[in-house]
């Protein structure tokens, strides 16, 4: 917590009271939320300031928010089914019409065939895996941009470390700091994970934990799907001893100090304190981001509207939390990647697992979202991407990834899938690229899913091929790919 000069429950009139350079440098680096309050609001001074680029949809957005389905869904399966193709092609469920003439998707996502005149599909990911074929790998190929250096024998990563390349929304909040008193990037309801592999690609690896996300990981297993009743914001709120009046007159004092010390003043200059600590205290006393994460402040319809489960309450908090200022919400799909039930990694028991547990929630939680951002007016300047590490595999029952299915499962498929963007200048209702017969590989407009951090960038108004430096101080893009300007109206 905030360390406050001075013995325990004396005020600010103490003859005693006194104040020291260790105490002073003691709050720019006091811990909050476990990051260095220094570091975490320190964000302006770092940020780096990027060449004009321009062009479509150049700057348009405020915020992202990501909505990563990890364990890769099956696109034959949600939206884009194939009809005259072999039983072990086909999808099990019906196709339907959508807001799109001659789209469709399957059965599956009656709510989004409603809502897709409001973004853009991309039915043409695609890449071809090296060592990507492990959910672990693949993650971290879209959250950070790079692929990794290491996969052992069995396909697993080595844990997340501080040589890793960042989380893409680490970047951002690094370049476009917020500037109002809120949390700039918050990750949801649970990390990214494989295995006992936790939370890779997901950390602001060598740009140091200044810039990792607020993690909100709300106790529960992941098949409890109220656990979202069960968030806890202690870090967000004074101790009971420390009242918000005592702290600013406090923060009031330390600044007459400053003044009438100029050498100390000049010793820490370079740390800005009267700038961070005021607004270390901002984000403390004004309650907001405690605010943001009260779901309880919403009306029963809407949290029913979004679905009463894990996925739509966090899509509903996303929302909460972007119109409260953060600048980053990744969503992560709440099961673990490699999993039963409602995992998107349908190895077996696709037909069921997909109609009565995963796709209802998508389905429910994300057209949700996508209409409640746009009655709001935010989705004009919010970025919403919904996306997977890959696809599943045309042909059902056989392996690709060393995995065994069952005749219905389907296996890891990199070359060709389907993701949705839309906000912050993306065309609506526009579907980019198609996939080839039976959705086995793009017929046209192939795109990586590198190009799509680079289109996210883009959208902050930060060139994608903007430096960073490393640990070992070596110069390093921040993707190295191209802006898909198509997305953009």
């Amino acid at each position: 917590m905030l360390h406050i000069p001075g013995d325990f429950c004396t005020d600010l009139c103490d003859t005693n009271l006194k104040m020291t350079r260790r105490n002073l440098l003691r709050v720019g680096g006091s811990s909050i939320l476990g990051l260095s309050l220094g570091s975490l609001l320190n964000l302006s001074a770092r940020a780096t300031e990027t060449p004009s680029k321009g062009g479509p949809g150049w700057g348009k957005a405020k915020s992202v928010i990501m909505v990563y389905l990890q364990g890769g869904p099956s696109h034959l399966d949600l939206w884009d089914p194939k009809e005259n193709v072999k039983e072990t092609i086909r999808s099990p469920f019906k196709n339907i019409g959508t807001k799109l003439d001659g789209v469709q998707f399957t059965e599956l996502l009656p709510k989004l065939a409603q809502v897709n005149d409001k973004f853009t599909m991309i039915r043409s990911m695609s890449y071809t895996p090296n060592g990507l074929f492990n959910h672990t790998a693949a993650i971290y190929q879209i959250m950070t941009g790079y692929t990794t250096d290491k996969v052992s024998p069995s396909g697993q990563l080595e844990p997340p470390n501080a040589k890793d390349f960042p989380n893409f929304g680490s970047n951002i909040v690094r370049l476009k700091p917020v500037s109002n008193p809120m949390l700039p990037f918050v990750m949801l309801p649970r990390p990214l994970q494989e295995s006992n592999v936790v939370g890779k690609g997901g950390s602001a690896g060598f740009l140091g934990k200044a810039f990792d996300p607020y993690t909100l990981y709300p106790d529960g297993d992941d098949m409890n799907m109220a656990k979202m009743d069960n968030i806890r914001t202690d870090d967000l709120k004074l101790p009971q001893e420390v009242f918000a009046m005592r702290l600013q007159r406090r923060a009031r004092l330390r600044e007459s100090i400053n003044e009438a010390m100029p050498e100390m003043e000049k010793a820490v200059e370079s740390y800005n304190l009267d700038e961070y600590y005021q607004r270390a205290l901002n984000l403390i006393v004004s309650g907001r981001a405690r605010n943001a994460f009260d779901l309880g402040q919403e009306s029963d319809a809407t949290r029913d509207r979004f679905g009463r489960n894990t996925f739509g309450q966090s899509c509903l908090l996303a929302r909460r939390l972007v119109e409260a200022g953060t600048r980053v919400v990744e969503v992560v799909w709440p099961k673990i990647a490699n999993s039963d039930n409602h995992s998107w990694d349908v190895h077996v028991g696709l037909a069921d697992r997909m109609k009565n547990q995963s796709a209802p929630m998508l389905d429910q939680g994300l057209s949700a979202l996508f209409e409640d951002l746009d009655q709001r007016g935010l989705l004009s300047e919010t970025l919403v991407v919904a996306i997977g590490e890959f696809g599943r595999s045309p042909q059902k029952g056989v392996s690709t990834s060393g995995n065994s299915n069952s005749p219905d499962g389907r296996d890891h498929w990199p070359y060709c899938y389907t993701s949705v963007i839309g906000g912050a200048g993306i065309k609506r209702g526009y579907v980019l690229g198609k996939s080839d017969s039976t959705a086995s590989s793009p017929a046209e407009d192939p795109v990586h899913p590198t190009e799509i951090l680079a289109t996210v960038y883009h959208a902050f108004g930060i060139d994608p091929e903007t430096i960073v430096y490393n640990h070992l101080n070596q110069p390093r893009e921040l993707v190295k790919a191209k802006t898909v300007t198509k997305l953009f109206a």
